[in-house]
């Protein structure tokens, strides 16, 4: 099968780092690790296990950090190469008795997947994103499925992945739909992290797949009672009104649109330049996850607010004497597993899947490309904003395929 596998290469990491240093993000992946391969599949390891044939799976923000060489190394002890990227995926179930099944993949690899028991506090109270097991078990080391050397990943033909990490894909559901279920569900995690009550001001920072469907689900699910975005890019901007946001302002002007909102005095630079603000927000979910995106955060909330991490953040230098000095509470928010509704306990893959419906969110799968043009994706997933662009993806669906409708002939397929 076709495969783009990511290797233990040290001398093309650090050229892929210079490169995307030099030239921007994406701009490595020529000289970087990454090669397109025929491969063998990789084996089923065992009971609960089933092959998958990859229909879509997107490029995420973590992956062209891996791809740049940019990605923290925290994460070393907890990846095994060589791996296949890709953690988004839409598939279909090829054997067993899901045979046929079109399938949203939850990559966690956590403690069932891993067969140990008993299982983590975590995994057994349904956190799979908080499991302790990652580095264990039966399996080689991998946080999720696209970072392990035994599974496989989105970005081939094939992929194994065991039975809890499979959710079924509701017939209405498009497969353009069904791929942006996973980072959906990290945005939707993350809107729930942040505890938002009745009445308060929020900031969604950034508005980029994560920070569109976060502005979609703090909408649908969660209602503050003011929503303001900042949003680089023309398109950006542009889906996040369309999405719910009461306000929309580029990053510059960030601080003045809370300032107006909230009646907060600012402190100001010579030049009259807003530094920061002595009231301010009283959430900002921040989706950049950089040491910028994070001290705008610091600028814009108020005392004993909270700035939810929602953004991977890497290696970041920013200077937390705002968040001692005004108390102001720092949350991360990874992954996925439980949330805690009016209703109950559910599924935030199962909320995810509704959410998606609901402000069908399939309009944000921009550009569709084949395994073999991959560095002009990569290139184009970095520089999604800035052409016009949200969510690019790696379509491997046949062409017989009547969800399909991409004639490779012409490689990238523009949505809506």
């Amino acid at each position: 099968m076709k495969a783009l596998v990511l290797e233990r290469l040290p001398h093309r990491f650090a050229a892929a780092r210079v490169a995307s240093s030099v030239l921007g993000s994406g701009r490595g992946v020529g000289v970087g690790p990454l090669r397109l391969v025929e491969t063998e599949q990789p084996a089923l390891p065992g009971a609960g296990w089933h092959r998958v044939r990859t229909l879509l799976a997107g490029i995420c923000g973590s992956d062209l950090a891996t791809l740049d060489g940019t990605s923290s190394r925290w994460f070393e002890p907890l990846v095994s190469f060589p791996f296949v990227p890709g953690h988004e995926v839409v598939g279909v179930v090829e054997g067993g008795h899901l045979d046929g099944r079109r399938v949203v993949l939850e990559p966690v690899l956590g403690c069932e997947a891993r067969d140990i028991r008993p299982l983590c506090a975590a995994c057994a109270a349904g956190r799979k994103g908080s499991c302790e097991r990652i580095a264990f078990g039966h399996l080689h080391p991998g946080l999720q499925t696209g970072y392990c050397a035994d599974t496989g990943g989105g970005w081939s033909e094939s992929f194994v992945a065991h039975e809890s990490q499979l959710h079924l894909v509701p017939d209405e559901l498009s497969d353009e739909a069904a791929v942006l279920v996973e980072p959906v569900a990290c945005a939707l995690h993350g809107a729930l992290r942040a505890r938002i009550g009745a009445g308060e001001r929020v900031v969604v920072l950034g508005a980029g797949t994560l920070g569109l469907a976060c502005v979609a689900a703090l909408r649908r699910l969660v209602l503050p009672a003011t929503l303001i975005v900042a949003a680089k890019h023309p398109v950006q901007r542009r889906f996040a009104a369309g999405l719910g946001a009461d306000q929309v302002v580029e990053p510059g002007e960030l601080a003045r649109a809370v300032r107006r909102e909230t009646g907060s005095l600012a402190v100001t630079r010579s030049g009259g330049t807003i530094e920061r603000l002595t009231g301010g927000a009283d959430v900002v979910l921040d989706c950049v996850g950089s040491a910028g995106s994070l001290e705008e955060s610091l600028a814009v909330v108020r005392p004993g607010g909270r700035i939810v991490m929602v953004g991977m953040p890497g290696h970041v230098r920013v200077d937390l004497t705002p968040l001692w000095q005004r108390e102001v509470e720092l949350v991360g928010a990874y992954a996925y597993g439980v949330e805690e509704r009016p209703e109950g306990k559910r599924s935030t893959f199962e909320l995810a899947t509704e959410l998606v419906a609901a402000a069908s969110l399939e309009q944000l799968v921009s550009a569709r490309y084949p395994l073999i043009r991959h560095e002009e994706a990569v290139r184009h997933a970095a520089e999604a904003g800035r052409r016009g662009a949200v969510k690019v993806v790696f379509d491997l669906r046949r062409r017989d395929d009547a969800r399909a409708g991409t004639d490779w002939r012409h490689g990238e397929q523009a949505l809506g």
